[in-house]
């Protein structure tokens, strides 16, 4: 076709004529055209996105201004290719290892965005060679780019798998682990009682206003049978250590001593087994064979205790453990407390099982305990049980005992010379009046502190039947977390002794009545019993105990 003829055509015709051979040899490019190791993707925005299926990499390339397309001619295109493939196949490392990433902040290095060093000589934008490249590796999770021999853009990108660290092996419970998933349970049986109903047995089951929570108490009382071991220390020789006396004042030290030792019940040789731990020494013997008579030096008794403790906790971890929190001591005689001073863990952390029970002197009844002092002049408590009924106890109150401590002599001194037949109240009983009987033939019984806060006067008085009447400050009555004393006993403040007669005339028949039966009812909670019995003075002791253990957790540190 002459120029002449192409001139003549229509615009329409001439638009063909001139598109034609630029589609001919697009389609000659296409099919006879290299072939790229990556993926050359030209866009308006002049993006060349190189993508390499066996890297992890994404390489993103961004060139300079979008090349005159118009301009260039089907060959310069060709050439342009060509010498792309051409510099990456001869200047471009076979194999090029991007340094794994750092992370700054001391975490993964992975995923951390980097710059990249520039791919020298790569022209970009089909011809248009860039003043610059801008590149950024999104580094992930394996740090090397290769760019030989790339596979096909056809097959799939297998990303490698997340290496996750082992699981952590399983834990073998311990013993310990064993014990405290016990007194879990027990924890949640003896709350799960407290509004439930009575449960049966054979031998006692406690009911009445006497008990803080009967059914609670019960239900716990069984879990302790259930469960609760003791381990007593062996170290030690007697007569200071797994010694104590059982005829006196003070019996209760000996007697507990001694039923701990015969017990096969919750006496366990296995330490390993123990929820709590005994410390046998007795401090009423300490008093008669290591105190120097008269020397007011409590040290030669305390360096005894501080000896003890050192050998035990040398010899077993069981100290160390806990600090001493789920060891026990028992003291009857009034230096008890001074004794546990000693060693600090003793007296701040471990269960300290007092007569003198005397919050002024650091008694803390929510880890310490509470128990009777009873006098065995026997050994035993046979006569000591029993007394007529209400209407055969003619005497309101009664008190018979010399001036010891500070309240005493108030008492005396209000009501000793009244002549009162309603009010006994003296220093000696005349010869051949005996004091048991007295108690038996009275209301109340007036059970005044002397040095100490303690007075065996409070079991006597149960023992006969006789209401005691509790005159001290600061303490803390026997097995208080379980009893509720106010329900069976009468408290006066040391500044109400003048008004002790009105006070308990103004108690009504009918709620005398209550108060005593109350009292021959509980009476079982403080007999002393060889063997010991179910509920009696002995298992009152282990259950407070076993009430303190609930309360504390122990961990083993290895």
């Amino acid at each position: 076709m002459s120029a002449k003829t192409m001139w003549s055509l229509s615009p329409s015709a001439k638009l063909v004529a001139f598109t034609v051979p630029l589609i001919l040899v697009s389609v000659l490019l296409t099919v006879v055209g290299p072939r790229s190791p990556g993926r050359l993707i030209p866009s308006d925005n002049s993006w060349l996105l190189w993508s390499f299926g066996s890297s992890k990499h994404d390489i993103i390339v961004h060139g300079g201004a979008a090349a005159n397309r118009t301009a260039a001619t089907s060959a310069d295109r060709m050439a342009a290719v060509l010498e792309v493939r051409k510099q990456v196949e001869e200047e471009t490392p076979p194999s090029h290892t991007a340094p794994r990433p750092e992370a700054e902040d001391g975490g993964s290095a992975f995923n951390v965005s980097r710059p990249a060093p520039s791919p020298t000589g790569v022209e970009v934008a089909l011809g248009h060679k860039s003043d610059q490249t801008n590149a950024t590796i999104e580094d992930s999770r394996v740090p090397t780019l290769s760019t030989s021999n790339p596979p096909s853009m056809s097959e799939a990108v297998v990303l490698p798998e997340k290496k996750l660290p082992p699981p952590p092996p399983l834990r073998e419970y311990t013993i310990l682990d064993r014990l405290e998933a016990g007194l879990r349970r027990a924890r949640s049986a003896i709350r799960e009682q407290k509004n439930g109903s009575s449960t049966s047995d054979p031998d006692y089951v406690p009911i009445g206003p006497m008990y803080r929570n009967a059914n609670a108490f019960h239900r716990s009382y069984l879990e302790m049978e259930k469960q609760f071991k003791i381990f007593v220390y062996e170290e030690g020789e007697p007569p200071v250590f797994h010694n104590g006396p059982c005829k006196s004042i003070y019996a209760m030290e000996g007697n507990f001593i001694h039923m701990m030792e015969i017990s096969t019940q919750f006496r366990t040789g296995d330490p390993e087994k123990a929820h709590v731990f005994f410390l046998p020494f007795s401090v009423t013997m300490m008093v008669q064979f290591v105190y120097v008579q008269d020397s007011h030096d409590f040290g030669p008794i305390k360096q005894t205790v501080i000896d003890y403790l050192n050998v035990v906790s040398a010899k077993y971890p069981y100290w160390n453990r806990s600090l001493g929190a789920d060891h026990f001591m028992l003291a009857c005689h009034d230096w008890g407390p001074e004794t546990s001073r000693a060693v600090p863990n003793l007296y701040k952390n471990s269960i300290r099982v007092l007569c003198n029970a005397n919050t002024s002197e650091g008694f803390n009844p929510s880890k310490d305990i509470s128990f009777p002092e009873i006098n065995l002049h026997t050994g035993g408590i046979r006569g000591l049980i029993g007394g007529p009924s209400p209407s055969h106890r003619p005497i309101l109150a009664f008190f018979a005992g010399g001036l010891h401590g500070p309240i005493r002599p108030i008492l005396l001194e209000h009501w000793e010379h009244k002549n009162d037949p309603d009010m006994q109240i003296h220093k000696y009983l005349r010869r051949g009046v005996s004091y048991i009987d007295m108690m038996r033939k009275s209301k109340f019984c007036i059970c005044p502190s002397g040095y100490e806060v303690a007075s065996p006067r409070v079991v006597e008085a149960i023992y006969t039947g006789c209401i005691p009447v509790l005159i001290s400050d600061h303490y803390v009555p026997p097995f208080s977390d379980v009893l509720n004393w106010k329900s069976f006993s009468v408290e006066v403040p040391v500044s109400e002794i003048p008004n002790l007669k009105n006070i308990l005339a103004s108690i009504s028949p009918r709620q005398y009545i209550r108060m005593q039966r109350r009292v021959v009812q509980i009476r079982r909670h403080f007999e002393v019993n060889s063997p010991p019995k179910r509920f009696d003075v002995f298992h009152m002791i282990l259950h407070s105990l076993w009430l303190r253990r609930l309360n504390v957790r122990v961990h083993d540190n290895h």
